[in-house]
């Protein structure tokens, strides 16, 4: 295997890489501006400059690009090397907006692509229920058309940053009496809608960055549904692909993984570095190991989508979310045991913030208590398992009531 990109794609990463260094941080009269302002004013020249949602078409706020499997890799690469904000609101950029071009409206595409792109509009998600989480097809929340309104009424929970989002893509069930992955609609809803309420819940390493949200007659505009009523579960498969394509991507376990190595280089073990411990090599031989094994599996993937034999590779795609999610539990298992009294201190309210950051000791924490969380974002791993078992494998189905 062949893991070089070539000519073409080592000149684009040298733009890229120029790019990052000349646009960010922001020069000192936009350094002043608040954080998100920040992010959006670097996501714009990002945009403009054509390295960022490249392939979301020029009318709603892209470059227009072609596809380019190879290109896209090489530029978020350098984006994530670099730390600028690219990022932003996942749930939006990764999972609406794709959602958006498959199954939205005209009208839709043009209102909200453009301003989701910028981070000017942020998203949540509102699928998970107090009785539906895994079995989400099982959702009680309600949406009754009263006139040219939908009525919502019930509660989502696990929805992450619900009291600072503008928007949420939710299911609701349209239609009562139709089979449980049937008469259930996927709606847009303004999150300032009086009858709505977000409440932040606490998890266990102090942040904030879920809540559950309660629906006590809230109205929303009937053109809010994406595709046919009492089809959402259709929509919300394609959500749900881009949202594991985002949990399987290997880029951020690589920043994890090479944190991981420089706390390594600091800790001491035996009165040395805990480096040159042979049973800590071992460790992180082993995890090196798991994220070499995916690197190349996504090269592999990456080289069968550029030549359009995208359907040579679906089974590994299904996998890919499992392996990250097994790679990041054992980087932040062996983090603990680096950080061993440390790690019985509570995060700071800073450190408990989701995402790639300086790893402080506290952040280790807040991460390895994290970490138990991949095993259930974007489908559970046994979920998954199962999938693959069925699908891939050809073993027989598990018995169902």
């Amino acid at each position: 295997m062949n893991l070089q990109f070539g000519d073409e794609y080592e000149r684009l990463r040298a733009e890229v890489r120029a790019f990052c260094r000349d646009t960010w941080p922001l020069r000192a009269e936009e350094s002043r501006l608040a954080e998100r302002e920040q992010a959006i004013a670097w996501r714009k020249r990002a945009l403009a400059a054509g390295f960022l949602h490249r392939t979301v078409p020029r009318g709603y706020g892209g470059a227009g690009a072609a596809p380019d499997v190879m290109a896209e890799t090489v530029i978020r690469q350098e984006l994530d090397r670099a730390r600028v904000p690219h990022r932003g609101s996942v749930q939006g950029t990764h999972m609406l907006v794709p959602t958006l071009l498959e199954c939205g409206s005209e009208e839709q595409r043009r209102e909200y692509i453009p301003r989701t792109l910028t981070g000017e509009l942020l998203w949540c998600q509102g699928y998970s229920e107090p009785g539906a989480g895994s079995d989400l097809a099982s959702l009680q929340s309600r949406a009754e058309l009263v006139g040219d309104e939908w009525v919502l009424t019930g509660q989502k929970i696990w929805t992450s940053q619900a009291d600072e989002a503008d928007m949420m893509f939710g299911l609701f069930r349209t239609e009562p009496d139709a089979p449980k992955h049937g008469g259930i609609s996927y709606l847009l809803v303004p999150m300032k809608t009086p009858g709505i309420v977000a409440r932040p819940l606490t998890m266990m390493q102090r942040g904030t960055d879920f809540c559950e949200v309660f629906f006590d007659g809230a109205r929303v505009p009937a053109q809010n549904i994406v595709g046919r009523r009492g089809e959402g579960w259709k929509v919300s498969r394609s959500t749900l692909k881009h949202e594991r394509m985002l949990i399987g991507d290997s880029a951020i376990v690589r920043i994890t993984f090479d944190s991981l190595v420089a706390l390594a280089r600091r800790a001491q073990r035996d009165g040395r570095p805990a480096l040159e411990h042979p049973v800590v090599r071992q460790r992180l031989a082993e995890i090196a190991g798991h994220l070499e094994t995916q690197e190349w599996s996504v090269a592999r993937m990456l080289t069968a989508i550029h030549h359009n034999r995208e359907a040579q590779v679906m089974s590994e795609l299904l996998m890919a979310k499992l392996l990250s999610t097994n790679v990041q539990q054992l980087i932040a298992k062996l983090a603990l045991d680096l950080i061993p009294d440390a790690g019985l201190h509570e995060p700071t309210a800073d450190e408990a913030v989701m995402g790639v950051g300086e790893f402080t000791q506290g952040r280790w924490v807040s991460n390895y208590m994290y970490s138990l969380a991949f095993a259930i974002a974007g489908g559970t791993s046994n979920v998954q398992r199962n999938i693959i078992g069925e699908l891939v494998l050809g073993l027989p189905r598990d018995r169902r009531p």
